[in-house]
């Protein structure tokens, strides 16, 4: 069966034909028609709802993509096709298909995702391999190492075990088996560094901990970028995006992309072996402190570092779904110049992917490929850029850029305000002489800028704002900003929530259900003229979809999929 629908828009045509016709195969495999495994993302192959349900979920939550091979819904290895290799491989498994074969295919599954994400990471990738080829002990057919570990965490998952409870399972389970039985005694091997157990900083011997002695100091939170860039090669229209730059951009003598930029275009002549990959990947880093607590008051600094991809085109680039936030300080203190020791998990990964790269698995030209990628820029303010290039951006060499070409004099009054300090400080650099102080006798008088009016200028100026007509939805009413008494701007103390006060004064002020929100959402499409054409075909979509069903549950689909 062709399952190219299940990568399609789950708007189209094309994937609405497509889950019909996974239903219907569903129901005719099914031992009992009234009830299917849901593959929606939200089910996960775990919940058996009824076939109308498994397709309305299909529609609102989308197929998981990565079940390729329908072996929960009656589909067997000779049922695919031959142009499908990969769907083949991933459903090896006894043709009978019991409930043992099931679980078999999901183990190997299982192991599929694994070996995806850890493909380098060779070593730790042939020790799990290793373990699911060792017997629990000597003499043992029926359990593996690997196969005893699963069914036991699967166990302490749907018991909701501590890792305490479960550690101590694992440590009674091994006294009680032969001597040379395999099974660790601990929930899971910790991954070793040469500073993890550490209790002091090694250069300046500070404690990594409070005084309490157990709680970090500081602490960040990481999530790896390279499995997130593996993800988005294997969904078809991620991959396509990805290499948009190339084959889809506007080749002109404009900038319209970052892709148009002289450093982009220099960075491929001095590395021609990257750059003749447009699948390579070029990145910027921003990162900033924020209060997450939203109080002003507050000095709680929190700085998440972000992760922007250039190869995307300009209306995807900054979306919210592709800007992936890669690192997560802590506060309440700013990292300042130690930001680098928290970026080290990150500069690693990108080390990697710069010097040696990965391998990733392209759905969009189905094949496997060697991706690497650069740091393209940072996004940041001038503060942060300091912290992250680790140079001083205080003082006589203040530029980084210009360094010790830098153009600087120290304020020998020190003011940034308007005032006798400021004044003395231009009169010293020579600018603006006309606004220097003037000494009459024993007072000081600063000359007014050209900004200042005086209040000839102002009652002109008011006048005329007072009197201002503009077209209708130009602005706001001018005339109300306007005070002649003071000759000053005001603030306008009438604003569109007080006249929406005022036209509901004296009236009761409901709150409608989500029900009768959607009745009138309803009302509002249902006499739109340019819906109506829209309802129609999506009415007569799902007729042609639901033949046998009686018209009144038709409408009642309709009405309820298409205010979404």
């Amino acid at each position: 069966m062709d399952k190219e629908w299940m990568s399609a828009n789950h708007l189209s045509k094309e994937y609405w034909d497509g889950v019909a016709e996974f239903v219907k195969f569903a129901v005719n495999n099914a031992k009992n028609h009234e009830r299917i495994v849901c593959p929606c993302l939200s089910c996960g192959n775990v919940k058996s709802i009824s076939p109308e349900t498994c397709e309305l979920h299909l529609f609102k939550y989308r197929i998981n993509q990565s079940y390729k091979c329908w072996v929960k819904h009656g589909e067997t290895p000779e049922d695919v096709n031959n142009s499908s290799r990969g769907y083949i491989e991933s459903c090896s498994s006894p043709s009978s298909f019991d409930t043992n074969a099931n679980e078999a295919v999901c183990l190997e599954e299982l192991v599929d995702v694994i070996e995806e994400e850890l493909e380098n990471f060779l070593e730790k990738f042939e020790r799990l391999k290793t373990d699911a080829e060792t017997p629990l002990y000597e003499g043992c057919i029926e359990f593996t190492l690997l196969s005893t570990v699963l069914e036991l965490y699967n166990l302490k998952a749907t018991s909701r075990w501590s890792d305490t409870s479960f550690s101590s399972l694992l440590s009674l389970i091994k006294l009680m088996l032969l001597k040379n039985n395999k099974l660790s005694d601990r929930l899971y091997d910790v991954k070793k560094n040469e500073y993890e157990e550490l209790t002091h900083c090694p250069k300046c011997e500070t404690s990594r901990y409070k005084q309490n002695g157990k709680s970090a100091k500081k602490a960040i939170w990481y999530f790896p970028i390279i499995p997130r860039f593996r993800r988005l090669y294997s969904i078809r229209q991620e991959a396509k995006n990805l290499i948009w730059h190339a084959n889809e951009r506007i080749k002109d003598d404009k900038i319209q992309h970052p892709a148009d930029s002289p450093e982009w275009i220099r960075f491929d002549r001095k590395y021609p072996e990257f750059g003749k990959e447009d699948r390579n990947l070029r990145l910027a880093l921003s990162t900033d402190g924020m209060n997450p607590h939203g109080m002003q008051s507050s000095t709680y600094s929190t700085w998440p570092v972000m992760m922007v991809i250039y190869n995307l085109p300009p209306w995807l680039c900054m979306k919210r779904k592709y800007m992936m936030l890669s690192l997560l300080i802590s506060g309440p203190k700013q990292p300042g110049n130690d930001i680098d020791v928290y970026l080290e998990p990150l500069i690693a990964d990108l080390k990697l992917l710069w010097e040696i790269g990965v391998e990733v698995y392209d759905a969009y030209k189905e094949e496997i490929f060697n991706l690497r990628a650069m740091l393209f820029g940072t996004i940041n303010d001038f503060p942060a850029y300091g912290n992250l290039s680790g140079y001083s951006i205080k003082g006589q060499l203040g530029c980084p850029i210009c360094e010790e070409e830098t153009r600087s004099m120290r304020l020998q009054h020190g003011r940034t305000k308007d005032g006798i300090n400021a004044r003395l400080d231009m009169v010293e650099m020579g600018i603006r002489e006309e606004l220097a102080p003037q000494e009459k006798g024993t007072r000081t008088f600063l000359q007014a800028a050209t900004h200042t009016l005086s209040r000839k200028e102002k009652k002109s100026l008011c006048e005329f704002l007072a009197t201002i007509k503009v077209p209708y939805g130009y602005s706001s009413n001018v005339r109300n900003f306007v005070s002649m008494k003071d000759l000053k701007l005001k603030e306008n103390s009438r604003n569109v929530d007080d006249e929406a006060t005022e036209r509901t004064t004296g009236r009761k002020i409901v709150t409608i259900s989500s029900d009768q929100w959607e009745k009138v959402h309803l009302f509002v499409l249902y006499n739109s003229l340019e819906i109506d054409e829209y309802a129609k075909i999506h009415k007569a979509e799902l007729k042609r979809q639901h033949h046998h069903r009686l018209e009144s549950w038709i409408i009642k689909l309709h009405n309820k999929q298409f205010i979404r």
